[in-house]
């Protein structure tokens, strides 16, 4: 039996920041991860200008590096595509040094930053990969995992492990609220014809897949990530195949499928899950915290999850010192983590959730896009909004639909 102060499971986004965030603190960590890196993980594969800022801001060692990797496809937009076809196409904030925003492999992306972890810290964590962990346990006193033949012990558990997490399972239980609950559909594919020269992500509201979205987001090399989600609630009541419905799009839907027509698929099409951020769940209790997938916030509108993984792993990571300084990992003490973490997500997590709903009125949709693509104060309103959480909300409120209607903006 070995002992540590920390057990990270799960190194991924979530699980290296929340190392990272250790690596000045004298804490013994062990890190443990059941795949061998470079290990995929299926995902829309965007990084969005949080993910970006957070790097650079929080982990300034790394990002010239990224900002250089060349499996990362700079992405200078987004666009949007309305139920009746019409489309918007809004930049990003730019910066000096780098694109606001990449796409990137989760394979690439992940391995770069465990390749970092090791770089940066080659004798100062245990890292175990290819770690199937058999069994947590807990008491008042340690948590252990047992696996591989060995068992190791700590004072706290972090659950990086992503939305199957075997730390949540142990602890809480599992359950799939599937209105909180999307699921999601991605393949790879070259060639698809009228990718934007900035590289624009596009999300595609198709009557067929609302409150859900279709997505072509680009990659290097002539290749792109397509795919979709939907509501996992909407797919069981209404009896829905989303592979089906992803081939329909891509070989007759009138406006998509023309630029279809040379592209080959070049990997299957494969399936994940998405626990998203629509409610409030317990993130903590005695001896352990849960970060990034495995804490559920995932971003309800755009089932971004990557930046919500970044932040969760440096608060966790705020918090064990906490622990450790006043000697106490009880599940009274670490609801200030679920308090802090919320504290700082959930208004963007909720104003999301209410965007998410709008899409059950898809004219409402409609009319926005039409009205923006006539009305450059509105444009820019709405390019505001991608950054700005108080010009976002404004989506939310009648008074805006108002303005809209009367030609206020």
């Amino acid at each position: 039996m070995k002992n540590f102060d920390v057990i990270i499971v799960g190194a991924g986004p979530a699980g290296i920041a929340c190392a990272l965030s250790l690596i000045r603190t004298k804490l013994s960590v062990l890190i443990v991860e059941k795949e061998l890196f470079p290990r995929d993980k299926i995902c829309g594969d965007a990084l969005s200008a949080d993910v970006i800022n957070q790097i650079r801001t929080f982990f300034p060692e790394i990002y010239p590096e990224f900002i250089k990797l060349r499996s990362a496809a700079p992405s200078y937009g987004i666009k949007f595509s309305s139920p009746n076809d019409d489309s918007l196409e809004i930049g990003f904030s730019k910066h000096m040094d780098a694109a606001p925003g990449y796409i990137c492999k989760r394979i690439d992306f992940d391995n770069f930053l465990f390749q970092k972890l090791t770089d940066l810290a080659p004798d100062r964590f245990t890292i175990q990969e290819g770690f199937k962990i058999d069994e947590i346990t807990h008491t008042d006193d340690f948590v252990s995992i047992k696996g591989e033949g060995e068992t190791y012990t700590a004072k706290i558990i972090v659950g990086c492990d992503g939305m199957k997490s075997l730390v949540k399972k142990t602890f809480q239980g599992s359950t799939i609220e599937k209105k909180h609950y999307c699921a999601g559909i991605r393949a790879y594919m070259k060639g698809v014809d009228n990718i934007s020269n900035g590289n624009f992500i596009e999300l595609h509201f198709i009557s067929d897949v609302l409150p859900g979205y279709f997505w072509i987001f680009p990659l290097p090399d002539n290749t792109a990530n397509v795919g979709l989600g939907l509501l996992s609630n909407e797919i069981s009541e209404r009896k829905l195949n989303l592979k089906e419905i992803f081939n329909e799009i891509i070989n007759f839907h009138p406006e998509i499928s023309q630029r279809f027509k040379n592209a080959e698929m070049i990997d299957n099409i494969k399936g994940f899950g998405l626990p998203l951020g629509s409610k409030k769940r317990k993130l903590s209790g005695h001896r352990y915290l849960l970060t990034g997938d495995a804490a559920g916030l995932i971003d309800p509108f755009t089932g971004e999850g990557i930046g919500n993984a970044l932040r969760s792993g440096r608060f966790a990571a705020d918090h064990i010192q906490k622990c450790f300084v006043k000697n106490d990992f009880s599940g009274k003490f670490n609801l200030e983590y679920d308090q802090y973490v919320y504290q700082k997500m959930w208004r963007e997590l909720r104003i999301s959730r209410g965007i998410q709903k709008l899409l059950n009125y898809p004219f409402l949709f409609n009319y926005v896009i039409k009205k923006a693509q006539k009305n450059p104060s509105l444009k820019k309103l709405l390019t505001s909004m991608l950054d700005d959480v108080d010009i976002k909300e404004e989506l939310l409120s009648i008074k805006f639909y108002v303005k809209l209607l009367f030609n206020k903006y």
